[in-house]
């Protein structure tokens, strides 16, 4: 509470945008393995760019259920350590779970805010975020965290994704919400998946948190489902905040919304199935003080 009583608003949009993460966890753990097949060649890219050694220490921050934390873990091998952690406590047990279940003895997990790292300065070789950052309210408070926590010399790699036209998998679910609900979806001033999606303004981020040696570049993941209904009922549950909102819907408004997406992602349609564009923005930088 503030000094005149009334609720700070920043504190309550960051409760609410906590307790959306953790009330779809249940669907990304489900989905667990498509979110990996989907981002394999997206982690490679982050490993490559921040490539731990045997014996450092690696922070995956906002990690879902665990993705290039996981992949990392043999890279450092006995003597170094992974933690996967996220702002959902839900997402950390899923993400340990899985850890455990791939005999993994050097990763430990967390429960960490990426705006609010409760962990000591200099504590991490490398820090890697993948589709985190653009949804924080404060985007460079959230990369001065991450150099903090950065051992001097050490690097980060993140992603985010890149303009919403050019990810016609999850703009097209966006346009026809909105256009079925008549009002934007996301919502105006409200951290969203495009939120970063611009490479100049990933860079300024970056930079004007003390970061140096920053390069952003374009790399192409595409969205690979076997049906348009496979597609959009993933899709749907994995999408944070409007996933409550979909479940919420009269079964005829529901369908009348299903109908529309269809109607706009059958372009994608292949004889294989649905090969739907998407394009993320990658980012290396390095703690260099």
């Amino acid at each position: 509470m503030t000094a005149t009583g009334t609720t700070d608003p920043q504190a309550a949009l960051r409760s609410q945008l906590h307790g959306m993460w953790s009330s779809v966890a249940g669907a990304w753990g489900a989905n667990a393995e498509f979110v990996d097949d989907r981002g394999a060649h997206l982690t490679e890219r982050l490993l490559e760019l921040a490539r731990p050694r045997v014996g450092d220490r690696v922070l995956e921050l906002a990690c879902g259920t665990g993705g290039p934390g996981l992949a990392a873990a043999p890279l450092v091998g006995p003597t170094g350590e992974v933690v996967l952690s996220d702002v959902a406590a839900e997402m950390v047990a899923i993400a340990a779970g899985r850890a455990e279940a791939r005999g993994l003895r050097n990763v430990a997990s967390r429960v960490l805010d990426l705006e609010s790292i409760d962990e000591l300065d200099d504590s991490y070789d490398v820090v890697y975020v993948r589709e985190g950052l653009m949804l924080v309210p404060d985007p460079v408070g959230a990369a001065r965290e991450i150099k903090r926590v950065l051992k001097p010399g050490g690097s980060a790699a993140l992603t985010v994704w890149g303009a919403r036209a050019r990810n016609p998998w999850l703009g097209i679910v966006f346009d026809a919400v909105s256009a079925q609900l008549g009002s934007p979806v996301p919502p105006p001033g409200l951290p969203q998946p495009f939120s970063l999606d611009d490479a100049d303004r990933l860079e300024r981020v970056l930079t004007a948190a003390g970061l140096a040696r920053v390069d952003v570049h374009e790399l192409a993941v595409p969205y690979r489902a076997a049906s348009v209904g496979e597609w959009w009922q993933r899709t749907c549950e994995l999408a944070g905040p409007l996933a409550q909102r979909l479940a919420a819907l009269p079964a005829p408004e529901a369908t009348a919304l299903r109908d529309r997406a269809a109607a706009a992602i059958a372009k994608y349609v292949t004889a294989a199935g649905l090969e739907i564009p998407g394009v993320c923005l990658v980012a290396s930088a390095v703690n260099e003080s």
